[in-house]
C-alpha cells in the first residue's frame, strides 16, 4: 500500500517538476560581467546578473551627455566647436578645427558613430569644461537616483571612478527615451545632419547592429574600452511591450540581448490600471467647490507587479477657475510604482461647471422709506 501511494505522489509531482525545468531552461545563459533586463515603464527587473555591481560602461556613457545636452535647448542654434575639446582619441564624428555645428548635429554624433569628439565638444559648449560638465552630470544622476553611478569624462573614456552598475544604466535610459527627440536620434540606422566650415550634408551611420538583427529595437547605445569591454543598452517593444536591457563588459552582447528579450517577452505581459474615480480639483467661481476629473485608460508592461503596487497624484494648480467645460484638460496623473514615477497622463473635466450666478439680495427698506411710501399712498 505504501509503494502506491509513494507511486501516486511521484506521478503527482512530475508536472510540478517539470514546469520548473521549463522555467530554468527558458532563463538565458548570457557572458555579461553585469546585466539587466526591466520594464521600460515601471523599472521593475524581470532578469538581472550582478546589475547592482559598479563597471565600466564605456560610451553608453553617452546617453547622458546627449540628454543633458538636448535638455539644454537651441538645438539648431549653430555655433564653432572648441577646437582643443574635438582633439581626443578613440571614435570620432569627424569634427575639425573651426566647423560650425548645431546641439542637435552633436547629438546625433555621440548616439550614432559614438563621436568622442562630438561629447567633448558638447561638454565644453554646456558647461566650459570637461570638468564642470561631469558636475553636471553627476547632478543629474543624483536626482535620477543612481547610486551606483560616478561620471568622470562625458565620452566615457576611462577616468578614476568612472562607471555605473547594468540597474542604473536602465534607468537612464528609461529616462532618456521619454525625450522624442533622443529617441528619434537613437532609433536611427543613418541620419543626415550638417556641420563643417561651411556646414554641408552628412551621413552618420549607427554602430547598434541589434537595429536591424531584432524585431521591435529602437536603441540605444554601444560602448567598448579594453577595460569595460562591450557594452549595451537596448530597447526593444513588440505588442505593446516595453523593455530595456543592458549588457556590461559583455563578449557576445548581440545575441545575449536577443536571449534576454526571448525570456522577457514571454514573461512579462501588460495590465490594465485601477485609476481612481473619485478624482478631483478644487475649483472657484463655480456653483460647487470641487470638479470631478477624469482619465483614459492605461497600460503598463509588468514582470511580478500588479496593481496594488501603483499609487496616483493629481498635478494642477492650486485653484481651477470657471468656467470649464466637460472634456476640458485640467490636470495631470502621475502614476508610480515603487517610488518610481511610471507615467504622466492627462485629466479632463468630467462635466461642465459654468460661472456661478450671483444673486441680488433684496432690497431692505429703512424706517424711512416705509414712512415716506405711506404719505404717498395716503395723498393718492
Amino acid at each position: 500500500m505504501k509503494k502506491i501511494v509513494v507511486s501516486i505522489c511521484t506521478v503527482m509531482l512530475l508536472p510540478v517538476f517539470s514546469a520548473m525545468d521549463v522555467q530554468a531552461v527558458n532563463e538565458p545563459e548570457i557572458s555579461a560581467k553585469g546585466a539587466v533586463l526591466i520594464s521600460a515603464d515601471t523599472g521593475e527587473i524581470i532578469y538581472s546578473v550582478n546589475c547592482d555591481e559598479k563597471l565600466p560602461m564605456a560610451s553608453t556613457t553617452k546617453i547622458m551627455t546627449t540628454m543633458l545636452c538636448l535638455e539644454s535647448g537651441d538645438l539648431y542654434e549653430e555655433f564653432e566647436v572648441d577646437p582643443d575639446a574635438i582633439m581626443v582619441e578613440g571614435s570620432s564624428m569627424g569634427l575639425q578645427k573651426g566647423d560650425i555645428v548645431t546641439k542637435y548635429a552633436l547629438c546625433c554624433g555621440m548616439l550614432l558613430p559614438s563621436g568622442n569628439d562630438s561629447a567633448n565638444a558638447t561638454a565644453v559648449k554646456l558647461a566650459g569644461s570637461i570638468e564642470n560638465f561631469a558636475v553636471m552630470m553627476n547632478d543629474k544622476a543624483k536626482e535620477l537616483g543612481l547610486s551606483r553611478t560616478w561620471f568622470v569624462t562625458p565620452s566615457g573614456l576611462e577616468g578614476t571612478g568612472h562607471g555605473s552598475s547594468a540597474y542604473d544604466m536602465a534607468i537612464l535610459a528609461r529616462e532618456a527615451l521619454k525625450n522624442e527627440i533622443f529617441r528619434e536620434i537613437c532609433s536611427s540606422s543613418t541620419i543626415k545632419t550638417e556641420f563643417g566650415n561651411p556646414p554641408y550634408t552628412r551621413w552618420l551611420k549607427n554602430t547598434n547592429k541589434l537595429l536591424t538583427m531584432y524585431d521591435g529595437v529602437y536603441g540605444v547605445k554601444t560602448g567598448f574600452t579594453d577595460e569595460a569591454g562591450r557594452c549595451l543598452v537596448s530597447a526593444c517593444e513588440r505588442d505593446g511591450i516595453n523593455l530595456i536591457c543592458v549588457t556590461l563588459n559583455d563578449r557576445n552582447d548581440w545575441n545575449d540581448h536577443m536571449a534576454m528579450y526571448d525570456y522577457g517577452f514571454e514573461n512579462a505581459h501588460n495590465i490594465k490600471l485601477d485609476i481612481p474615480e473619485n478624482l478631483s480639483v478644487k475649483i472657484a467661481g463655480a456653483d460647487t467647490d470641487r470638479l470631478s476629473l477624469t482619465a483614459e485608460d492605461v497600460e503598463v508592461t509588468v514582470f511580478n507587479a500588479d496593481t496594488s503596487d501603483f499609487e496616483y497624484k493629481v498635478i494642477s494648480a492650486p485653484f481651477v477657475y470657471a468656467p470649464v467645460q466637460k472634456g476640458d484638460e485640467i490636470a495631470q496623473l502621475s502614476i508610480s510604482c515603487n517610488g518610481r514615477e511610471v507615467r504622466r497622463i492627462s485629466l479632463f473635466a468630467d462635466s461642465d461647471a459654468p460661472v456661478k450666478t450671483i444673486k441680488k439680495a433684496p432690497v431692505k427698506k429703512n424706517l424711512f422709506r416705509k414712512f415716506t411710501e405711506k404719505l404717498l399712498k395716503r395723498r393718492i
